[in-house]
């Protein structure tokens, strides 16, 4: 048997706080230097659109294209990708699709108003935005599950137009991304990537649409435009490395606990696997299964560098001791793998989502649980949210005063005007006061 190479860490340790604030250092968008490539990129796009697109998807992809004719896939495409599949794939995304689509459903806000007494009437109208931008990663690995994850809850929102554009590295088309863009009603698809493919989403060209807003995970180039373009659109996080972190009492098979930490650390190098008990035994049958079955993973040289540098197993005091490290590590992924997950819940503070109990294993979120799974990382969910039919919708205040309402606002609106030394606010609200 291999031995494990991880972190492991004791709540007693004099040196803990330290080993774990390094453990979850993360900055999701790098160095000068990428930003400074990125924003040459950004330029690049913005003063000669197309051209540049074509040429940079030649260099970065190793592509041989002439125009973004040869970049673009038409619905004809989309329904043939989901056409050729076996049915058992085709039966699966559909599942999953029809899944996400009815739990992202219960999330619509809706618009209300309330009448005062005066008259006057007060509310929010909830619209979606005109178009959205989905960007889902290629290259080492595709993601058809992000497709659905990132469209779905658009269309709920009733967004008019889905935009996704995705990477084709040496020319290479994922037929299940494609098909589930199909499913997931995305309404054009350009194959491009990185820091050109936001930068052509957020400032438009001749072929590529300006959309509103720009959603999914891409690589440190793709965070970097993202935060460089915030502002001109909206975006939905900084993503950084998935992360799982797995709570358990001692009473989970150890394999299946191992594989759940396996589930992250296969996705790349910088992924975050961290398991907690107070049960030392367990501890070690987990460490012993992990060094067992990492071995058989078909992407070991991943997941072996990602535990090395960036997993721990950590023996904490007791449960109240577990619950302090849920809220201070706020990871992306939670897994309770206890026996009264529901007692636990009301003291996590901090996840972005919660796998309640020994049967629920984050797979299952990633793919077909039904919720989101764009989730925020790197300690965001100290204030951030799963992506959800909110993220594609607006709020715009309602504020319709009857004539005694705005005399009778008319006074306190002119005293902290004059109060701020705006006298025309003051003015304006003083003329609509009735005598």
């Amino acid at each position: 048997m291999t031995a494990l190479d991880i972190a492991r860490l004791s709540t007693r340790d004099p040196d803990f706080t330290a080993r774990l604030d390094a453990l979850l250092s993360w900055e999701g968008v790098s160095d000068a230097e990428v930003q400074h490539r990125v924003e040459a990129i950004i330029a690049d796009v913005r003063a000669r659109g197309d051209a540049a697109l074509v040429e940079l998807s030649n260099r970065f992809d190793r592509l041989s294209v002439s125009s973004m004719d040869e970049l673009t896939l038409t619905p004809e495409r989309l329904r043939q990708a989901f056409d050729g599949l076996p049915e058992a794939q085709r039966e699966a995304l559909r599942v999953a699709a029809e899944r996400v689509r009815v739990y992202h459903e219960r999330q619509k806000p809706e618009s209300w108003q309330y009448t005062e007494a005066d008259g006057s009437v007060l509310g929010q109208q909830v619209t979606p935005l005109d178009r959205a931008g989905i960007y889902v990663p290629g290259g080492k690995a595709a993601y058809p599950s992000s497709v659905l994850m990132n469209a779905i809850p658009a269309h709920v929102a009733g967004v008019k137009e889905i935009i996704m554009v995705v990477p084709t590295p040496d020319g290479v088309l994922n037929e299940l991304v494609l098909a589930a863009a199909h499913l997931a009603g995305v309404d054009r698809v350009f194959t491009l990537g990185g820091a050109q493919a936001v930068a052509a989403l957020a400032y438009g060209t001749e072929t590529v649409p300006r959309v509103d807003k720009i959603v999914g995970p891409g690589n440190i180039y793709v965070a970097t435009a993202k935060r460089a373009v915030f502002g001109q659109v909206g975006i939905d996080m900084i993503a950084g490395p998935s992360e799982i972190l797995v709570v358990s009492d001692g009473g989970t098979d150890p394999e299946w606990l191992a594989m759940d930490l396996f589930s992250q650390a296969e996705h790349d190098e910088d992924a975050q696997s961290i398991f907690v008990s107070w049960d030392a035994e367990h501890l070690e049958t987990v460490a012993a299964a992990m060094a067992r079955l990492l071995p058989t993973l078909e992407r070991e040289a991943i997941a072996r560098q990602s535990l090395a540098e960036r997993g721990a197993l950590i023996h904490c005091q007791d449960e109240a001791e577990a619950v302090e490290l849920i809220n201070r590590i706020a990871a992306e992924h939670l897994e309770l793998s206890v026996a009264d997950p529901e007692a636990w819940l009301p003291q996590v503070r901090h996840a972005g989502a919660i796998f309640m109990g020994r049967h629920t294993a984050e797979a299952l979120g990633d793919y077909c649980a039904g919720p989101n799974h764009v989730l925020p990382t790197s300690g965001t969910a100290r204030f951030s949210s799963p992506l959800g039919v909110y993220d594609f919708q607006k709020r715009s205040s309602i504020i319709h005063c009857s004539e005694a309402g705005a005399s009778g606002l008319g006074p306190t609106a002119s005293i902290l005007a004059r109060g701020e030394s705006l006298t025309a606010h003051a003015r304006s609200a003083e003329y609509r006061i009735k005598s």
